[in-house]
């Protein structure tokens, strides 16, 4: 693990760098996740409760079924969860889209010279079914880091690919921005020492997202200016 305690939020900072996780910030992919994890369940007669997803979205592939075959008594290993479940997901990977406002709000942060990165547990293989229709705007990212980076020694909640990101970046970490959609990784951001905004799915608990700095419901209600940047002109 690369950090340390994290920062009180609603600290004030000028941010100079944005580092987005990838899934439900950027790509909508958690539904894709969440049928695929779905189907595998019911494989074995038994149902994915909400709340139990709320625990695994964020983590590592392999930390995320430890849990899921442990808090529903699965016959199967985890291993074998990943396996069947990355066997739904490599058809549906090629189809995914941005997010609303995904693409706006990095290509004007980039019109404005700010570095930004992305820093997702997804492994490279998934990655490039994930973005296979979208490598021109993923090529305006300063840097990637990938959950098996080999400078990634644990995935989140662990503050790694934040910290891994930051140093690519030639960033100080107080002064990145980290944009989120899961638990985990709000923790790993502010382990990091970073800023984290919440953009979480409208069926989780407010309550799991009660460290970050801020929460929104889209990358459209991001207040830029509070945190320095500039801001994104009026839709006409």
């Amino acid at each position: 693990m690369l950090g340390s305690d994290s920062i009180p939020p609603g600290t004030a900072r000028a941010i100079t760098h944005v580092i987005y996780d990838m899934d439900g910030v950027l790509l909508d992919t958690e539904p894709f996740y969440t049928d695929a994890s779905c189907t595998v369940c019911a494989r074995y007669g038994v149902e994915l409760p909400p709340a139990l997803k709320a625990r695994m979205i964020g983590r590592p592939a392999i930390d995320s079924a430890r849990i899921l075959v442990e808090a529903l008594a699965l016959p199967i290993s985890p291993e074998r969860f990943v396996a069947e479940r990355e066997a739904i997901l490599d058809a549906l990977f090629p189809a995914t889209e941005p997010l609303p406002g995904a693409r706006e709000l990095t290509a004007h942060l980039h019109a404005h010279g700010i570095p930004q990165a992305v820093a997702s547990s997804s492994e490279q293989r998934l990655f490039a079914l994930k973005t296979a229709r979208h490598r021109d705007w993923f090529a305006r990212f300063a840097h990637i880091v990938l959950g098996d980076d080999p400078e990634v020694h644990a995935g989140k909640p662990a503050p790694d690919l934040f910290l891994v990101a930051a140093r690519r970046l030639g960033a100080d970490p107080a002064c990145c921005l980290v944009i989120e959609d899961a638990p985990a990784g709000v923790t790993a951001a502010l382990a990091a020492r970073m800023a984290v905004v919440a953009v979480p799915d409208a069926a989780m608990p407010p309550t799991l997202f009660a460290d970050a700095h801020a929460v929104v419901a889209t990358l459209a209600d991001l207040e830029l200016a509070a945190w320095g940047l500039p801001p994104l002109a009026p839709s006409a």
